[in-house]
């Protein structure tokens, strides 16, 4: 490692092979605290390239232990995280709307690390368990069409970075890499970065994937469609920009989307939104990435898709695949 580092603070970039080596690395345990925070700071001060996250993703997914969901045509939903921008957890409550729309979802996530509340604390805090049986998530994901897979059960490797990411408390290449190791291989992916830079290299490696993948970017800044500006959006076939008025939506204000300050408090807000008791602004921005992952998933038009996922949370079919998820949960 002492090499690597040398290198790295020389400004020398590693190679696929080499990146794809030192995770493998420092997942045996071969390097000490010290030595990974290093290594992950020097990423918090350059760029990280093509090859280096196509090394450190290719570790991760030969690692990790695999899911098998080859019988449905799952999406996950994604962000990247580390944007800063504290809001509610809209990915996790917009995958519970697809669910409830019939199509399958295998939700990676992971606790909060640079925000208050991941998507991983508000599912404990609400009870659903985090399991990396086979039956048990075949179990959610027939009855609840959507399993929820908790990223350190799965990946072995993280295991000796988690620690040092929460005590550094900021976004580290991990972000980055979270939603492109979920380990059942979903067929279909609506991912959010927190970088327009970020988008593009996602855009290059996804190319070279079997993946039916829509990247998003918000243009000031998050890492999901958040109706308060234009986001990118990028596709295997296109590129486009979407905001507001493609919903046929007013614009939001950033505190309209805001996240609680707790854990708890995020839960508090997570089950208003999800029992239909939301804002019009949190349920229009859970619905608009709900329904970016319906059309991508389905091929169908952003509006029909919105409106399907409106229906959705409106007459409480995405809460009933949460309390089902939390039933699985209770009896397993």
């Amino acid at each position: 490692m002492k090499t690597i580092l040398n290198r790295l603070i020389n400004h020398e970039t590693l190679s696929k092979a080499e990146a794809k080596e030192v995770l493998v690395n420092i997942s045996s345990g071969q390097y000490n605290p010290s030595q990974i925070a290093s290594f992950l700071t020097v990423y918090m001060m350059r760029n990280i390239t093509i090859e280096e996250l196509s090394g450190f993703r290719e570790a991760l997914l030969e690692l990790c232990i695999s899911v098998d969901f080859s019988a449905y045509n799952t999406i996950d939903l994604c962000g990247t995280g580390g944007d800063g921008k504290d809001t509610f957890n809209i990915s996790t409550l917009a995958s519970f709307v697809v669910a409830g729309t019939g199509i399958h979802v295998a939700k990676h996530g992971n606790y909060g690390v640079s925000s208050i509340s991941g998507s991983s604390n508000v599912m404990e805090t609400l009870g659903v368990k985090f399991s990396n049986e086979k039956d048990f998530l075949a179990k959610c994901m027939g009855e609840a069409n959507i399993a929820i897979l908790h990223a350190p059960l799965f990946h072995p490797a993280m295991k000796n970075v988690g620690p040092i990411r929460k005590e550094l408390g900021v976004k580290t290449f991990f972000n980055m890499l979270g939603p492109m190791v979920n380990p059942s291989f979903p067929k279909n992916q609506l991912v959010g970065v927190f970088s327009l830079e970020l988008a593009r290299m996602y855009a290059y490696l996804y190319q070279n994937t079997n993946v039916n993948y829509t990247i998003l970017h918000a243009l000031d800044g998050y890492d999901e469609i958040s109706l308060t500006a234009d986001a990118k959006m990028i596709t295997k076939n296109s590129e486009s920009i979407v905001n507001a008025d493609d919903y046929k939506l007013s614009k939001l204000y950033f505190e309209e989307i805001k996240g609680g300050e707790t854990i708890e408090e995020s839960a508090q807000i997570f089950m208003n939104i999800i029992s239909g008791k939301g804002t019009e602004a949190q349920q229009n921005v859970v619905c608009a990435n709900a329904a970016l992952a319906i059309s991508t998933v389905e091929n169908s038009s952003i509006i029909n898709a919105f409106a399907k996922a409106k229906e959705s949370l409106q007459s409480g079919k995405a809460l009933e695949k949460l309390q089902k998820l939390q039933q699985i949960s209770q009896n397993a």
